[in-house]
């Protein structure tokens, strides 16, 4: 036994739906898997709450402390912390090219790489986040440094080398030499935190990286590819954020983002699409066919991508959705933030935003989602699209909790919906009182 906890608290029980778990114990093995989840009324209940206790290894939740699934962000850019909630006003080409690219050219500096990454590490685990997947820089030292803060800080990361070798689309001073430097990066990239992960608590993973399609040459995506099937690894790219990014596929290549990424080989059920604010139903079609993820990024969406993403309509395609905060575009850290604003987005959809057109005519019906679809996207729809046992608390799932204070107004009596209503919607950094990665204490 590694570690019980003994409490009450929340999981999805599916896209639109929780479960209480009323007053548990949950038991965590040393292999850092929850063993078993026991009612008060089981056999074993009153043995094994003593072996915890006689071991030091149980903690007990107050009457007001309630355990969740961590959550797993699944798009950040990690080296763009320091821009959080900078240049938000300006079009994302000119972002990219004034504030961004700029910032990341920075981290060969590998002294500024640590700082910024253990600061960043520890403030997502400090907000809940258990599991986060980050676009690194086109330096495969720097990326090692984000790897080994994530262990320090017991975070689970997968990790991008970012490659972009298009010469005409990519600052001269923030570009790989070509296709084959980009390919050749990646895989000392993977070899490298392969070898570091000997001696990891917490194992990082690193992740194919086409930084988005205007970025890469043909040849960078399609070797990308190879190494991606060759390792058995996670894919992630940017696809339909954006006019900008929309427009560049079909007039350079006459097809839409999604299919020359197809084409190139990156589009599996390992691959995660960031933003897809503008995919359509042809674009849904392969991504369902092929088990792609789309990464929803609300707060981020609001400012560059152009569109609202239709949630519901997605998730009724059958295509799995993760939830990130896509710092910086998104300006954020916490993932309770941007549950709220998937939510608050999905009314805006339903309802429509401009007034002067008709009400019946001006929104799209069904849009709005639920906290607890948001849940299920930050809890659930991340860990199907990392393809891991987390995001969930049930027996044989990775024990990667949180455990959150409520703050009750003690005015009339609450349901156990309400307090999750409550948490999901008022829940603050300080609010976080602990969180466990493999049943190992992060905070």
């Amino acid at each position: 036994m590694r570690l019980a906890i003994k409490g009450s608290g929340y999981t999805s029980a599916s896209k639109t739906e929780i479960e209480f778990l009323n007053q548990v114990l949950i038991v965590v093995n040393d292999q850092g898997k929850i063993e078993k989840i026991i009612n008060q009324h089981d056999d074993d209940y009153a043995s094994l709450l003593q072996l915890a206790k006689s071991q030091n290894k149980l903690v007990e939740l107050s009457e007001n402390q309630y355990f969740l699934p961590g959550f797993i962000d699944t798009h950040i850019h990690a080296p763009q912390w320091p821009n959080a909630g900078l240049a938000l006003d300006k079009p994302l080409n000119e972002w990219l090219n004034e504030y961004t690219f700029p910032l990341e050219a920075k981290y060969q500096d590998l002294s500024f790489s640590e700082k910024v990454y253990d600061n960043l590490t520890k403030n997502l685990v400090d907000f809940g986040t258990t599991t986060a997947v980050y676009f690194g820089t086109i330096y495969p030292e720097s990326n090692l440094v984000l790897a080994k803060m994530c262990n320090k800080n017991r975070q689970r990361g997968l990790i991008g080398q970012v490659a972009m070798d298009d010469p005409d689309m990519n600052p001269e001073y923030y570009l790989d030499k070509s296709a084959a430097d980009s390919i050749a990066k990646t895989k000392r990239f993977i070899d490298e935190l392969k070898q570091q992960n000997q001696t990891n608590v917490i194992k990082q993973t690193p992740v194919i990286t086409p930084r988005f399609l205007p970025s890469c040459s043909l040849e960078a995506l399609r070797g990308l590819a190879n190494l991606a099937n060759q390792y058995d690894l996670p894919i992630q790219s940017h696809c339909s954020e954006s006019n900008w990014e929309n427009g560049y596929a079909l007039e350079k290549y006459g097809k839409r983002d999604a299919t020359v990424l197809d084409e190139c080989g990156l589009m599996n059920n390992r691959s995660i699409m960031a933003h897809g604010t503008l995919l359509n139903d042809s674009d849904l079609n392969l991504f369902e066919t092929n088990g792609v993820t789309v990464s929803h990024c609300p707060i981020s969406n609001v400012y560059f991508g152009d569109g609202i993403l239709p949630v519901k309509r997605i998730l009724n395609h059958h295509v799995n959705l993760g939830l990130g905060t896509d710092i910086s575009g998104g300006f954020s850290p916490s993932m309770y933030d941007n549950v709220k604003q998937s939510i608050l987005s999905s009314q805006q959809l339903q309802s429509g935003v401009d007034t002067r057109i008709d009400a019946q005519k001006r929104g799209v019906p069904d849009s709005r989602i639920t906290a607890k679809t948001a849940f299920y996207l930050a809890t659930v729809g991340g860990a199907k699209a990392i393809n891991l046992p987390t995001g969930e608390l049930k027996p044989g799932y990775l024990a990667d909790l949180q455990i959150v204070e409520n703050q009750p107004k003690p005015f009339q009596p609450a349901t156990s919906d309400d307090i999750f209503e409550n948490l999901m919607y008022a829940t603050t950094q300080n609010d976080i009182k602990a969180v466990y990665v493999e049943g190992l204490q992060a905070k």
